[in-house]
């Protein structure tokens, strides 16, 4: 893909990487799904990589995915984020859905043949397009490409005769969608719990009138599929389907969607933390495809557990995840998913509570009916053992002599970082901020030691010094470091105002460095988001905001 958009076709200028970018990315997932056994391709691309857009592209930092203006290289290299890639790749999916595949590909060749070994713009680019198609794409770039934020979908199902519905959908946004809606009902004739797909409605949004669905489903689900970019919500009946029967839809992909609608519900205060738990202890033992389980857990242990709950929420949110991980090894028990082994144990490892199992796992070398503990895995017991308080210098020393490469020196970086001594914490701080010799990779693993929320209380003094020492480590040492300074060493877990406060001083005082000044801003709009969500649980239930919605 990099050889068409780049190669063969050069952009003119910064302003449209993203067809470099995002074409490649749009590609690389379709043409492994359509030529290669690995067919899931989609799914993987929904949970790990959509995400990265949908989080950027609602941050004060976000930008056209072909923004009109970029002043020169330094302002480009900031745009290399999850808008030039993840948005990027799903505009063009969606693309592919509005104009259908033949004239995309038609038009896309157009472009190829009529700018080839030159340099081509947005404009060349539309115009190709357009000549394969009667659709008005010059209107469609301008409202996908030129514009910000996300649209929210949002179902109405209105009752009409004979047991019959309709669908209509609210947008918040100004984009042209076309979807499809998945009619789910539940199966009769299988265990209980299991969903079976009726039909697949196609649908445009904005729509001209309510959409004939018939005998109201068990579950409505909006961008089946996942054919567009946009947040979707649940009808009220469809979301008590989706709380009880999840994990009996079908197809992994269709699983993904409904996975990131919670996962968009949580951040925008709609669903509770704890009730996003629950849907992934009740429904997470039963997945198979391994990218849904990674993301769930990742969200869960990174997001949830550190950031959304509160100090006093956060063991019982450990100990379930810890509870979950554990229903997924002994599931795989017999060897039959080692993929999904690999990424229970890993993050049964992230979230133990008590150095006993790891501890003896890292001591005898391997997990009991495996995997055995390569350096990875070895490293990660470790980092979570200094976390806890269960090691020391002495068996970072041993385990560095075992694994001295590049790989083992960041290992042990980190765990040193992690320890939670007075004297550790502030040889870590210094290595990062008073002196210059710690390189780009040793820098960001000893920053991801430094903070955890296990030892909140004794890194907070050193939220404080963040604010004062980041923006002079990123003016005196480039915009490498200002880069993992503001991504890896911000105190991410200090969900409170103090933080806040200091963090917005910080960025009109201090005048930071630009690398620096993007990742702040996008950490300080996650922390007052993260504010939010704390705020929102006071008398939340776990219904997701949407009782009675579309009743």
């Amino acid at each position: 893909a990099h050889m068409w958009f780049g190669d063969l076709v050069t952009l003119r200028w910064w302003d449209d990487i993203w067809l470099n970018e995002s074409f490649a990315e749009y590609m690389g997932y379709q043409i492994c799904s359509e030529a290669t056994r690995f067919t899931d391709t989609w799914t993987d691309f929904g949970v790990a990589r959509k995400s990265w857009g949908y989080d950027a592209d609602q941050r004060p930092t976000t930008h056209p995915v072909a923004p009109e203006n970029v002043d020169d290289t330094a302002s480009a290299l900031l745009n290399f984020d999850g808008i030039s890639y993840a948005k990027g790749a799903s505009a063009l999916r969606q693309l592919v859905a509005w104009l259908g595949e033949k004239d995309f590909l038609a038009g896309i060749n157009t472009h190829f043949a009529r700018h080839k070994f030159g340099n081509a713009a947005l404009a060349d680019f539309i115009d190709s397009l357009a000549s394969a198609t009667e659709r008005d794409v010059h209107a469609w770039a301008d409202a996908w490409l030129r514009t910000t934020g996300v649209d929210t979908l949002t179902p109405t199902v209105t009752a009409g005769e004979n047991g019959t519905c309709a669908l209509t959908v609210d947008r918040a946004g100004s984009r042209p969608h076309r979807v499809a809606v998945g009619l789910y009902d539940q199966d009769l004739g299988a265990d209980e719990g299991r969903l079976t797909l009726r039909e697949r409605l196609d649908l445009d949004i904005p729509q001209n009138a309510p959409l004939p669905v018939g005998k109201r489903p068990a579950l409505l689900l909006l961008n089946d599929g996942d054919l567009t970019y946009a947040k979707v919500r649940f009808d009220a009946a469809s979301f008590d389907t989706v709380r009880t029967s999840l994990a009996g839809l079908p197809d992994p992909l269709t699983r993904a969607v409904v996975w990131n609608a919670l996962r968009d519900a949580v951040r925008d205060g709609e669903l509770a933390p704890l009730a996003y738990l629950e849907a992934a202890r009740a429904h997470l033992p039963h997945e198979r495809d391994l990218a849904v389980v990674q993301g769930v857990l990742a969200f869960a242990g990174t997001h949830i557990a550190d950031r959304y709950l509160t100090p006093g929420q956060r063991p019982g949110g450990l100990a379930l995840l810890a509870a979950l991980c554990r229903d997924l090894i002994r599931r795989t028990e017999d060897g039959d998913n080692p993929g999904l082994r690999l990424i229970a144990v890993r993050h049964f490892i992230d979230v133990a509570a008590h150095p006993d199992t790891i501890a003896a796992w890292l001591a005898d070398g391997t997990v009991p009916g495996g995997p055995e503990l390569d350096p990875d895995l070895r490293w990660r017991v470790l980092a979570r053992l200094a976390v806890l308080g269960a090691t020391d210098e002495d068996a970072i020393a041993a385990e560095l002599d075992r694994d001295p490469s590049a790989t083992g020196q960041e290992g042990a970086a980190r765990c040193r970082a992690a320890l939670p001594g007075e004297e550790s914490k502030a040889r870590a701080w210094d290595a990062m901020f008073a002196s210059d010799d710690l390189s780009n990779y040793l820098f960001t693993a000893t920053a991801q030691g430094f903070w955890q929320p296990e030892q909140a209380d004794l890194v907070r003094p050193y939220v404080a010094r963040y604010f004062q020492d980041a923006p002079a480590v990123a003016a005196r040492r480039g915009p490498a470091i200002a880069d993992a300074a503001g991504r890896h060493a911000f105190p991410a877990h200090a969900v409170d105002p103090d933080t806040l406060r200091l963090g917005e001083t910080c960025l009109t005082d201090a005048d930071p460095a630009p690398a620096l000044r993007r990742r702040l801003a996008d950490h300080l709009d996650d922390l007052a988001r993260a504010l939010r969500v704390r705020e929102g649980q006071e008398g939340q239930e776990g219904q997701g905001g949407q009782d009675g919605q579309g009743d």
